[in-house]
């Protein structure tokens, strides 16, 4: 098999889900001989790729940055991205002013072949990440435009926005690099703490739960699974790909387990991002959920230690992939997160009918990860849960990420601030006046 110098690393939105064995080979090699976290890496850029499958545009222009990225991180730069500084980002970009001549090519080509008689698909051998224009026949050398550069640098610094979100990162490299780059001037992208850790009102979360009760209650072969979804998320910080099936995982119901001797509910995350696990308190809402949704299926009030029945089970067989035929499987990350799409979409339209503009402007934006941030973000302001408790919970290595969640909405901050006095004993004074 021959190769391109870069390897292609995702496949067209067509075959995205269902992964290349080819790609899988060569992260594998990388993550045993050069670098350790290759696959979580790429697991983290799978996902956040997966979010803009319905957007063509936005997939494309994400894949193709994303593989020229990777690639310059694992095969030139030989370091993990999730340890970046703005220095890294500058050298990546010296290297994408001026590319060595092997991966440049002399036109655009498809990044993966397919052969017609066994229908494999594999790396283009001719594919090159960088293209030098063709002007009136004449083969040009390769230059990055400014507008091409700034591209680049707002797709980096929207992936090291998912990387914060996911506590897989902990600053955004390529937003420090432009603010102090000649484009800083010029306010292409703003960054907010508040972007860091999108995270739903009080009020929008009521929405929310709303659209997701009256999905269960007008189309319940849909709805239940959905309500119990966005409580499960919510509840226990989750997420999307902790209760998705992919790759060596299977969410089932016995996750949820009863400890004998205090007879409290715990739900265990057996594989988590960076092969972490845990195990989560469960409240009685939680439960009250869980006896509703199961009771739905038909199944007993409380799992046992036992149950292998699939925590979401699909309502049609899957078309492709490794669950290709089967019905009774569990969702895709794909799928849970159209799911809590539709619900959120919902939200926003009931937000908006109430006369709340701006607040379904603002739910429309958010995602299924939004409700993780939610759901420590209420926990901690509005619940009063001891930090500790909510670190050991959400799976926080540091109890600093988890103090982030501390008053991230500027709303707040603004209505604890409006009637603080400057002089808590100013009556004394008036009244000596008197």
């Amino acid at each position: 098999m021959t190769y391109p110098p870069v390897m292609p690393l995702f496949e067209t939105a067509q075959f995205f889900m269902v992964g290349n064995c080819h790609v899988n080979a060569h992260l594998t090699r990388l993550s045993l001989t050069a670098i350790d976290d290759a696959l979580l890496v790429y697991e983290h850029a799978h996902d956040w790729l997966s979010e803009q499958l319905n957007h063509e545009n936005n997939f494309k222009a994400y894949r193709s940055e994303l593989t020229c990225f990777l690639h310059w991180c694992f095969d030139v730069h030989q370091a993990s991205p999730l340890d970046f500084s703005r220095r890294d980002i500058g050298l990546y970009v010296s290297y994408c002013q001026s590319p060595p001549a092997a991966v440049i090519g002399a036109v655009t080509l498809a990044q993966f072949k397919q052969d017609k008689a066994s229908g494999e698909r594999f790396p283009n051998p001719l594919w090159r990440p960088f293209v030098a224009k063709l002007i009136q026949g004449i083969q040009q050398t390769y230059q990055l435009s400014d507008n091409a550069l700034k591209t680049k640098i707002a797709i980096l610094s929207s992936f090291y926005t998912y990387l914060l979100g996911e506590e897989a990162s902990e600053r955004n490299p390529a937003q420090i690099w432009l603010n102090h780059s000649r484009f800083a001037r010029k306010p292409t992208m703003k960054w907010q703490e508040d972007e860091q850790l999108q995270a739903f009102t009080e009020l929008q979360w009521s929405y929310v739960m709303t659209a997701a009760n009256a999905a269960a209650t007008q189309d319940p072969a849909t709805g239940e699974r959905t309500l119990f979804m966005v409580v499960l998320l919510y509840s226990c910080y989750l997420r999307v790909s902790e209760i998705s099936a992919r790759a060596g995982f299977a969410p089932v119901m016995s996750q949820f387990q009863r400890q004998r001797q205090t007879g409290i509910w715990r739900f265990h995350v057996p594989l988590s991002k960076g092969g972490k696990k845990r195990t989560i308190a469960v409240s009685k809402a939680l439960l009250q959920a869980l006896t509703r949704y199961r009771r739905y299926l038909g199944l007993s009030d409380l799992p046992t230690s036992q149950d292998q029945h699939p925590l979401f089970v699909r309502h049609r067989a899957a078309l492709r992939g490794r669950d290709a035929g089967l019905l009774n499987a569990n969702l895709g990350i794909r799928q849970v997160r159209e799911e809590i799409a539709s619900i959120i979409t919902q939200a926003a339209r009931l937000a908006f009918d109430d006369g709340l503009e701006q607040d379904a402007l603002e739910i429309g934006q958010m995602s299924a990860h939004s409700i993780r941030h939610t759901g420590i973000t209420h926990d901690i302001n509005l619940n009063q849960r001891p930090l500790s408790h909510v670190q050991a919970d959400a799976g926080h290595e540091s109890i600093d990420t988890t103090s982030q969640y501390l008053h991230t909405s500027s709303v707040e901050r603004h209505q604890s601030a409006a009637n603080k006095p400057v002089d808590h004993l100013a009556f004394i004074d008036a009244s000596h006046t008197h």
